[in-house]
């Protein structure tokens, strides 16, 4: 599979011109980014910027604080709901689309399924999410297909586990968190989203959601109850069959780690004999588990967080050695292409909050690392190219570095790119524009240049670390070769100008097949003004460089 960029990007934040900004806003007062705000000149601009996949977040219908009751949507109860919009992430119709995002709340999924017409018209791949291990606590059904049976609407409630139910029951238990409910009713109670089998979790757990039986026995030794095929299994099968015949592209799988392997080897087998091409991309944190979700789950890509991600965010934020890079890649011992890479999305602080760095700029080479180091794909989040800092306190979501999911708001970076639709960069500062080229420069190149998009990797670190001329705290280098197309990658993650002298090893030659001494024009990719006439790759002598703070070089050779 050749390489890819997602945008992630939440339409009901994207598109809202609303400046407002109340905190704990409503829908009226704040505003609400829709589908239509995806209008051609949108997803070309998207386009333009080097993506091929666009993630929607917050697709599928959660539930919500405004009520759709008119429309015949089943009103949510207001205390297991967190923030006025409500979490993306507590689903409460998995066959239908969320009714904040329509223009016309009577033909949503029209809207939606044009929105898929136009990215498709746009060249660019749609992927949505599936949450498959929970969902909202009042989860219903409006518009469920003829002939299917809704999550629950069989289960025996005085059953604490079986395999023939969908949620896992405490039986002759009131649901009883430790805050106050304000006259919200669950009798019995049901296990909380994030494998909380009490009837009494705590403001932290996702007590808004209810988790989803897989045949896992949890309470009794983890025991696995799959023979017969559990009820769920098929149930969301078909839910992922419904999507995929909407000519959705892909899915991104929520917290894939909290389903059992078995259930998506079962069911992506499944789904890829209509869909072949479809991708399914895991959610998945713990290192140990990759190659299960990679092989037995028959997963095309992973999550990289807890690896690249943590290892980039400690280097540019904590002053770890940047050597650590080379650990990082080398610990995935070969499915270093199967991750997913990227220094954003809605679960992590944004890039230029007081948390990470308080500067979108300084993470310049950290991007430049998931975006060329592997032939694995890349993701950015909406605002990311503009240095979006994420430090609003919005509502339910409070000041914490991240772009809000719970609540209604409007984005001042990317309200300031839109600019109603016409998108001149005209109310964007000199910084922004100037981020905002460097990510278009990135992209285009991490998806156009076949030595990164499917070549060789020579990591140049181990060579440098006792080189006197060369700081292996700050600095990082490596090769990306595909037959005679050759790239030298220099970044430095230090805050101040360094002069540095590269060591090239003579494996690099020989793990390369390049000639030791030879010459070569050479352009830097990031900056069309700096170009070399000649220059010689030798095993001989060093190769020297200036290095500007918070930045990275894309050295393309071409042989004299």
């Amino acid at each position: 599979m050749s390489k890819f960029v997602i945008y992630q990007v939440l339409p009901r934040l994207f598109g809202n011109q609303n400046t407002t900004n109340k905190p704990n806003g409503t829908i009226i007062e704040n505003g609400c980014g829709k589908f239509k705000n995806f209008t051609a000149k949108a997803l070309n601009e998207i386009k333009a910027l080097g993506v091929s996949h666009i993630w929607y977040t917050g697709i599928i219908e959660h539930a919500t604080q405004t009520d759709y009751s008119a429309f015949g949507i089943r009103k949510d109860h207001t205390a297991v709901i967190k923030g006025n919009a409500g979490s993306a992430y507590a689903i409460k119709d998995y066959y239908d689309v969320a009714p904040d995002l329509a223009e016309n709340v009577n033909n949503r999924m029209l809207e939606f399924e044009s929105l898929v017409k136009r990215t498709h018209k746009a060249d660019l791949k749609v992927v949505i999410d599936f949450v498959p291990n929970h969902v909202s606590r009042q989860y219903y059904s409006d518009v469920k297909p003829d002939g299917i049976i809704d999550l629950g609407e069989n289960d025996r409630t005085d059953w604490a586990f079986s395999p023939l139910n969908n949620f896992y029951y405490l039986p002759n238990q009131k649901f009883e968190p430790q805050f106050e409910l304000n006259g919200y009713n669950e009798f019995p109670a049901k296990a909380t989203g994030n494998d909380q089998f009490t009837a009494s979790p705590t403001i932290n757990d996702w007590y808004e959601t209810v988790k989803l039986n897989y045949g896992v026995n949890y309470t009794e030794g983890h025991q696995k109850q799959f023979d017969p095929i559990p009820d769920t299994w098929f149930k969301m099968r078909d839910i992922l069959l419904f999507w995929a015949s909407k000519k959705v592209d892909g899915f991104r799988c929520d917290m894939a780690e909290m389903v059992p392997v078995e259930f998506w080897g079962w069911a992506i087998a499944q789904i890829k004999v209509q869909y072949p091409d479809i991708l399914f991309i895991a959610e998945v944190y713990n290192p140990s588990k990759y190659r299960n979700y990679l092989y037995d789950g028959k997963f095309d890509y992973l999550y990289d967080k807890v690896g690249m991600y943590d290892t980039l965010r400690n280097i540019t934020s904590k002053n770890y050695p940047v050597s650590d890079i080379t650990n990082a890649w080398q610990s995935l011992n070969g499915i270093e292409n199967r991750m997913l890479n990227f220094l954003e999305n809605h679960d992590e602080q944004r890039i230029g909050s007081g948390f990470f760095s308080g500067n979108g700029a300084y993470a310049q080479p950290a991007m430049i690392v998931s975006a060329t180091l592997t032939e694995a794909p890349v993701m950015i989040y909406f605002g990311q190219e503009l240095g979006e800092m994420g430090m609003d306190a919005e509502g339910f979501s409070g000041l914490d570095g991240r772009s809000t999911i719970f609540d209604y708001w409007g984005v001042k970076t990317i309200q300031a790119w839109i600019n109603g639709g016409k998108f001149d960069y005209k109310k964007l500062t000199s910084e922004q524009i100037d981020l905002r080229e460097f990510y278009k420069k990135l992209l285009n190149i991490s998806l156009n240049e076949n030595a990164i998009n499917k070549g060789l990797m020579f990591d140049l670190e181990y060579a440098n670390y006792d080189n006197p001329k060369f700081n292996a705290h700050e600095q990082f280098a490596y090769f990306r070769k595909h037959e005679d197309e050759l790239i030298l990658i220099i970044l430095n993650f230090d805050d101040k100008i360094l002069e540095t002298e590269l060591i090239f090893p003579i494996e690099a030659f020989d793990y390369l097949e390049l000639a030791d001494g030879q010459s070569f024009t050479c352009k830097n990719l990031l900056d069309e003004n700096e170009i070399f006439d000649k220059i010689s790759i030798s095993s001989k002598k060093t190769f020297n460089v200036t290095m500007p703070a918070w930045k990275g070089k894309i050295l393309k050779l071409t042989k004299c």
